[in-house]
Order: structure tokens, then C-alpha cells, then sequence
């Protein structure tokens, strides 16, 4: 039977989770579809609503990962402690809400062997931040200074912080202060908010940016020319999209297909 998928938020025109989903169908051998699909967070009620039982997921971006855990009907404990949920899986009448993001943040850390940090900076505190003060958590990390603009709406943040068992300190926006001191810098602001970090890349050992259209950002090029470490956000993608080609499917995600189908349209 034919199935369906889709990834949802607002924006989404941008996002290259089809091309990676659909390139693993391909590589699986099965006949599914997905698409992107326009959605705000009042409307994700109503979409996930009138689904049928063709459709095994959904990729959600933001602004839905909170909202998404009202909709579901399980809650993975993961999602719950974060706060939001990127993935939502249905299978015998029942919604879950999962959390890949980060997983696929651990992975992406692993590979590029910056798994070992003990002292990093996290730019942002919005969702995608709390998601990576997770995965930090999930290696090992006791202490992290996140650089927000306003402490007092990095609530959730906090939150999470304590969930996980971390220390969390907050610095003032830009930081410029506290990036000397860390060995790994987790950008998870949009790509053009760190461009006023550039004369201060001599100061970050290394670098994971969780954009990656366009790149480099001004900031990871900086770095990586001054010998520091650069991981794009492509690999925080590609890594959370294959947990949700798993989940969905029941099959093991060809992570490699998925790979060479997102590096190949990311260079057109």
C-alpha cells in the first residue's frame, strides 16, 4: 500500500526533509510519498485531524514542535523533558509524538568527534537549543553557559536544564566574553545572527552551526579559517531525518542514500 508522509511548519518551501525522505523510499524499495506542507500552529489540530490511515508521519519544523505534543496521543518521555516534539508517528489509531532531534544531534557530535567537549557555549534558547542542551546532557556534559538576548524568556531552556541535570549559566548576547574559554560553540540561532561573532573566530576552537542553507555561515567560514572545527547543520538533518524514516517505515534508514541525495541538492 501506497504511503504517505509529509513535513509541516512555517516556513517549510526551504526544507530539504523531502529530498532525504524520499530519496531513502527509493533506496528501501518502497512506494511513499512526502511532501511539505504549509501549517502554523493553530492549523496542526485540524491537518492532523483529517488524516487517514494512508499516512505514517509527519516531520514537523517550527513553530510546531510544542504544540505538536498536543495533538498526540503518546508522548515519548524524551519529547516530554524538551518540550517538543519534531516527529509525530501513526500506527493502530495512535499518534506519538518522538523527539530525533536530539539523537541526531549526538550522532552529528559523535562523527565529527565532538563528543568529548566539556565545556561548551550555546548560542540561542529557543527549541532547537533545548534540544541541544539535551543531547550535550546525553554526553556527558555537566555545565553549559547558553547566550541568549533575554534570560527571562529561556524559561523552557531552564527548564530542560534541570530536567537533564545540567548547570546552566546565562551570558549576555553577544557572548563575545565566554567563547574563549569553550571547547565547542553550538550555534542554534538563524545563520545571519552570528555574522557580528566573525572577529572573534580566532576564539572558537570549534564550531557546530545548525544552519545549512546557505553555507558556510559567515561565522563558520571565519572559523575554519582559522583552524577551528566547522560542522554544519546538514549533518543534525540528515541524522534526525533517518530516525524518523525508521520510525515510520520499521525499516533501518540507508543513511548513506540520504546523504548523497541531500549533499547533491544542497550544491545545486
Amino acid at each position: 500500500m501506497t504511503r504517505r508522509a509529509a513535513v509541516l511548519g512555517a516556513p517549510v518551501a526551504h526544507s530539504l526533509s523531502p529530498v532525504l525522505h524520499r530519496a531513502a523510499y527509493a533506496a528501501l524499495g518502497l512506494d511513499w510519498t512526502y511532501e511539505a506542507v504549509e501549517c502554523r500552529e493553530d492549523g496542526l489540530a485540524a491537518f492532523v485531524d483529517g488524516l487517514d490511515d494512508t499516512w505514517a508521519g509527519l516531520s514537523l519544523t517550527m513553530p510546531l514542535k510544542r504544540v505538536a505534543l498536543d495533538v498526540a496521543d503518546v508522548v515519548s518521555p524524551l519529547a516530554r523533558a524538551v518540550g517538543g516534539a519534531n516527529t509525530l508517528v501513526f500506527g493502530d489509531g495512535v499518534r506519538r509524538a518522538e523527539n530525533t532531534d536530539v539523537p541526531g544531534l549526538r550522532t552529528a557530535l559523535a562523527e565529527a568527534g565532538l563528543d568529548r567537549a566539556r565545556r561548551p557555549v550555546l548560542l540561542g534558547g529557543g527549541a532547537t537549543a533545548c534540544s541541544a542542551a539535551a543531547a550535550l546532557a546525553g554526553l556527558g556534559v555537566t555545565e553549559v553557559t547558553a547566550v541568549v538576548r533575554d534570560e527571562g524568556r529561556a524559561v523552557r531552556l531552564r527548564e530542560v536544564g534541570e530536567a537533564f541535570g545540567l548547570a546552566l549559566r546565562f551570558a549576555a548576547w553577544p557572548g563575545t566574553g565566554v567563547l574563549g574559554a569553550a571547547d565547542l560553540v553550538v550555534s542554534t540561532v538563524p545563520g545571519g545572527t552570528t555574522d557580528g561573532l566573525v572577529p572573534y573566530a580566532g576564539s572558537v576552537a570549534a564550531l557546530f552551526d545548525v544552519a545549512y542553507a546557505p553555507w558556510p555561515t559567515e561565522l563558520a567560514a571565519a572559523v575554519t579559517k582559522t583552524g577551528g572545527t566547522v560542522v554544519g547543520g546538514f549533518e543534525l538533518l540528515l541524522h534526525q531525518a533517518a530516525l524518523q524514516v525508521t520510525a515510520m517505515t520499521g525499516c533501518e534508514a540507508p543513511v548513506e542514500a540520504m546523504r548523497e541525495a541531500g549533499e547533491a541538492e544542497l550544491s545545486r
